[in-house]
């Protein structure tokens, strides 16, 4: 029976440039999770977009005298180019500046707040006594009271993860000014965060199959959790759906983030012939939710959301949330601001797509922090995608080609050796899928990859470039043999390698189009197409500046 799958992918910060530790952290991964899905025949909605309102926007506007809308516009269009040079095929990517986003986001606060789950308070917020304003917490750093770093942000240390507010960091200073900011009182709502977690860590500890760095991380969060404020004094954000707190306030963007997914899901319905289609996958208890994020948003999408959504009542709590540590460079964390890793455009511009997703894929950092360098996505192309796959396919494709008149050969009878590697090709599929389906997905790259390199053993040891001139049908049939693993592998690599599977479909004489997730047989005197190499090798300049 078809399952329904939602594919949640975490919001950029429309701010500035994405670089490849993002696109290895949370957004290839959940392309190939859902292509592979939906070419089981499963229902996947795949949602996303643009986070307009967060403070990296207004922070990066500050510094350059514009205003965020300058910066949105500037950085959503570009984020929607990347996923078109690189395949990854969101139903809706869009961004949380929609009239639908707001709206949603406040009849989830008014939800909240009718459950008695917000309430009002006061707090001490920082204050820029040089600039004159309340300073929401990504304009404030610091040191991180838990591990020592020294650039820990107001909200949230990417040293150590954990969650903070801006009086707690030690030696605090303002990114407007630089002075030592002051605390003064102010009036906000806050999410009663206590109140919930009972709820919240009963459930958690149901979630024994996700990954143990995302679950133990989300149950420690729950021993302690202080109420949180949802609202700040801003000009730039989601209006709050009363005037209680007077004027000036907006949701901050740690709320209304998070909530995109359901507003994502919402407009995406309104734009089909159904707009309550979002209930299948929101309200439906036997519908799934995949939430593909990098380890820095583990403490919103593990432990607050699930906790949002516990509060309003009615829809569906996360199923699995694969968040992925970090892809370092030189030993540090991929950042725009700090220039460390080029954006994924400079990539794009410069190597095929698939050679991108390729290397990205077989080092996902899953369990752990994975570096990552130049030298290795060039060795990673060369030696393993070009080598084993790209040279399979196309030494067996052109000697059917030069020596069958463009056809796929006839087969003669089968050896025990031939057989195997026919039946290779479902044997592959099955060990991918049961990679893909535990969101083990580099394991299953890696399970495609062996086959292809099972392939080439199974050519050396028959040797059809002599076969085929001593004699012609052992020869055919040992090429046939190839292809129909090829045609098969081709398949378990579709989720992960599109473009070239298109290309490859088209050499085979079968299309370009991946259909079902099941092994082609492709009859003996096939017209094959245009048979080329599909992969470029990388030179030693193709990376230069």
């Amino acid at each position: 029976m078809s399952r329904r799958i939602l594919v949640a992918v975490a919001w950029p910060y429309a701010s500035g440039s994405r670089h490849l530790g993002h696109f290895a952290g949370a957004y290839l991964p959940p392309d190939i999770f859902a292509r592979y899905h939906r070419l089981v025949g499963n229902d996947v909605l795949m949602v996303s977009g643009s986070d307009a309102n967060g403070t990296p926007i207004t922070v990066r506007a500050d510094e350059e005298g514009v205003t965020p809308q300058e910066i949105v516009d500037r950085y959503h269009p570009e984020f929607l180019e990347y996923w078109d040079k690189l395949g990854i095929s969101f139903d809706l990517f869009t961004s949380t500046m929609t009239e639908n986003h707001h709206r949603v986001t406040q009849d989830f606060f008014s939800t909240l707040l009718n459950n008695g789950y917000i309430e009002k308070g006061s707090s001490n917020q920082f204050f820029d006594p040089e600039a004159e304003r309340f300073l929401p917490d990504r304009y404030v750093e610091g040191t991180c009271p838990h591990c020592g770093y020294e650039d820990a942000r107001g909200d949230q240390c990417d040293n150590c993860g954990r969650t903070l507010d801006p009086t707690d960091l030690i030696k605090p200073r303002s990114k407007i000014s630089g002075a030592t900011p002051v605390e003064r009182e102010t009036e906000h709502y806050f999410l009663d965060l206590p109140a919930l977690a009972p709820q919240l860590r009963e459930w958690l500890e149901t979630k024994t199959d996700w990954r143990k760095h995302v679950r133990n991380f989300a149950i420690g969060m729950t021993e302690d959790m202080p109420k949180r404020s949802i609202t700040r004094d801003l000009e730039w954000g989601v209006d709050l759906p009363n005037d209680e707190l007077g004027p000036g306030k907006k949701i901050y963007v740690w709320f209304d983030a998070v909530i995109g997914y359901l507003s994502a899901s919402i407009e995406w319905a309104s734009n089909t012939d159904d707009p309550d289609a979002w209930e299948k996958w929101w309200k439906d208890p036997e519908a799934e939710s995949y939430y593909f994020v990098g380890k820095d948003n583990v403490p919103f999408h593990a432990v607050i959301w699930p906790a949002m959504l516990i509060g309003h009542g009615g829809l569906n709590l996360p199923s699995e949330l694969p968040a992925n540590q970090y892809l370092t460079f030189k030993g540090e964390k991929a950042s725009a601001s700090r220039g460390v890793g080029r954006s994924i455009a400079w990539y794009a511009d410069r190597i095929q797509p698939d050679a991108i997703r390729y290397a990205i894929g077989s080092v996902l950092p899953e369990q752990n922090d994975t570096d990552f360098s130049d030298a290795e996505l060039m060795r990673r192309v060369n030696e393993e995608l070009v080598a084993t796959w790209g040279n399979l396919v196309n030494r067996v494709l052109s000697m059917s080609d030069r020596n069958f008149d463009g056809r796929v050969p006839e087969p003669g009878a089968l050896t025990a050796e031939d057989q195997a590697i026919v039946d290779l090709g479902q044997k592959t599929l099955d060990a991918v899928a049961k990679r893909i389906e535990a969101t083990e997905l580099k394991a299953g790259l890696r399970a495609g990859m062996e086959a292809a390199g099972e392939v080439n053993a199974y050519l050396n040891a028959t040797e059809p470039w002599k076969a085929v001139k001593q004699d012609p049908e052992r020869g055919g049939t040992i090429l046939w043999a190839a292809i129909q693993a090829i045609a098969a592998i081709r398949v378990a690599l579709y989720p992960y390698l599109p473009f070239s599977a298109a290309e490859i479909g088209q050499m085979l004489g079968v299309g370009p189009a991946v259909e079902s997730w099941a092994a082609p047989h492709i009859e003996g005197g096939t017209q094959l197409g245009d048979v080329r190499p599909v992969f470029t090798k990388l030179e030693d300049d193709s990376l230069a500046d």
